[in-house]
């Protein structure tokens, strides 16, 4: 991996590396690779004149999730370090084997959001999500982390959060975002290991995999500017939603049960009622094999676009309102 000579590499994160009123860049080290060489994260720290919260912003835990990646970078063009109150600490990169190679999953095939908070003396992916912990996720005093929808599949802005933490709930709603789930976080994500440390943290879930979307990155670059505003880091207005955002007791995945060519029936956002169409399932010939129907009411979160399924592939994320 070339790491650019110009900028330091450190092995943990100490806010007193930066001066106040000041922005540093670092490469932060998280493991070695075959050649000994440093594999490094890229960190970007903003910390303001006066004292406040540490706010923690990650991208790309997942190597494809590009949007969030963009949203940090606009944030730190936007914000004036010698109006900042407190610390912004971005990793616009969590997973760089993965970014590298343009793929999801770290490069054991693990995918990383589901292992945290890893284990120090684990296999490659299960030592590089403890690092990355330990030296970055332990400093934070709140935290937002950028996804997007995997390969094969949309979504529309949404949140995860456990709603039932005030601090929590309050950052999912500023994020203005077409729906809100909650969800406990308990599956080994980063938002999990997170809040395993106090650390309140939500998950944006800004779009789709492998591109840049200019809107969704608007709308992510406001929902940090409305955190920022809320913890008093920044003297400006927060920005109010200009539609309701739908908030989801829960959400689940409707699956095939046989394979063929998947039509879905339903768009991003949509409500439907229980008993409606939401997909058929042709055979290659073109014959229909099995539609499939809402099992309750509920809103479209997000759906899949490829219309290649085998048995038990997905056909759309449907959120329970409350």
């Amino acid at each position: 991996m070339l790491i650019d000579k110009n900028i330091p590499i450190i092995t943990d994160f100490n806010l007193e590396d930066t001066p106040r009123g000041s922005r540093k860049d670092y490469w932060l080290k998280i493991i070695s690779d075959g050649f000994a060489n440093p594999v490094c994260i890229p960190l970007m720290v903003m910390r303001g004149i006066k004292d406040g919260p540490v706010l923690g912003i990650t991208a790309a835990v997942h190597g494809n999730e590009l949007n969030g990646i963009s949203v940090i970078q606009r944030l730190f063009n936007e914000v004036s370090d010698e109006e900042l109150c407190g610390t912004i600490v971005a990793v616009p990169v969590v997973n760089v084997p993965a970014f590298i190679r343009k793929k999801r999953r770290f490069n054991d095939g693990v995918d990383i959001n589901h292992i945290m908070p890893g284990k120090e003396d684990g296999n490659v992916s299960q030592v590089y999500a403890y690092r990355f912990i330990k030296r970055f996720i332990t400093h934070l005093d709140y935290l937002m982390d950028l996804h997007t929808a995997s390969t094969g599949r949309v979504n529309s802005y949404y949140i995860r959060a456990d709603m039932e933490i005030e601090s929590v709930q309050r950052m999912a709603i500023l994020q203005n975002a077409d729906i809100i789930v909650h969800n406990p976080p308990s599956d080994g994500t980063l938002r999990g290991a997170a809040d395993d440390l106090g650390i309140p943290a939500i998950t944006l879930e800004v779009g789709n995999p492998s591109t840049f979307q200019k809107k969704l990155i608007r709308s992510g670059v406001e929902g940090v500017h409305n955190v920022l505003c809320d913890l008093k880091m920044i003297e400006d207005e927060i920005t109010e939603p200009v539609k309701k955002t739908v908030l989801c007791e829960k959400s689940y995945w409707i699956y095939t049960d046989t394979g063929g060519l998947l039509s879905i029936h339903v768009d991003l956002r949509q409500l439907v009622t229980k008993g409606e169409l939401l997909a058929t399932l042709r055979d290659v010939f073109g014959n229909m094999v099995k539609e499939y129907f809402a099992p309750e009411d509920g809103i479209v979160i997000g759906k899949s676009i490829s219309p290649v399924n085998q048995s038990g592939g997905r056909i759309l994320h449907l959120g329970i309102i409350k």
